[in-house]
């Protein structure tokens, strides 16, 4: 397979991974893609973004990719030809960007299936609930653990005692 062609068809989703996160771009066919990008590519929690239109090669560059329509078995795609002017008629636009809630996977997402969705946030936010799920486990773990070891320390401490004497009293004999 000659690496500089893709089987991509107009209107599919493209999946770039870039290490730590997945950039997502739409295939328009003639080697192009219109994407959703931060300034300068740089990723920030909310910033102002940018739709572009541009050769696949430039987008990718060096990482790997493959085309992944991630949610045709749960939305109807749209039709090729609305996915593409809609997209395409948003090419220059600035809008809002947010990791959690307006990224390029959004985006692309909005644009096949009318429907903005990612599953990085969700995973992310999966993973993030189960962090915190399980320090609270931990957490309650520990507290647990310090319970009862100073309920086992007292518990002890009561063992070892002898019992209560009552007190002697002295009597002055010599009275």
């Amino acid at each position: 397979m000659d690496p500089k062609r893709i089987e991509a068809e107009p209107g599919d989703l493209i999946e770039i991974f870039r290490g730590m996160y997945q950039h997502w771009a739409l295939y328009i066919g003639g080697e192009e893609v219109v994407h959703f990008t931060p300034p300068n590519g740089d990723i920030a929690l909310e910033t102002i973004g940018k739709v572009k239109r541009e050769k696949i090669w430039k987008v990718v560059g060096n990482d790997r990719f493959k085309i992944n329509n991630l949610l045709d078995n749960k939305y109807q795609p749209r039709e090729c030809y609305i996915i593409l002017k809609e997209a395409c008629s948003m090419v220059g636009l600035k809008m809002p960007y947010s990791i959690v809630n307006s990224n390029c996977e959004h985006f692309v997402t909005d644009q096949r299936y009318g429907i903005p969705e990612s599953r990085q946030v969700t995973t992310a936010a999966t993973i993030g609930g189960a962090v915190v799920v399980g320090v609270g486990i931990v957490a309650m773990g520990a507290l647990v653990a310090s319970w009862l070891k100073h309920y086992n320390k007292e518990g002890r401490r009561e063992e070892r005692r002898e019992p209560r004497r009552e007190r002697r009293r002295h009597y002055n004999w010599q009275q």
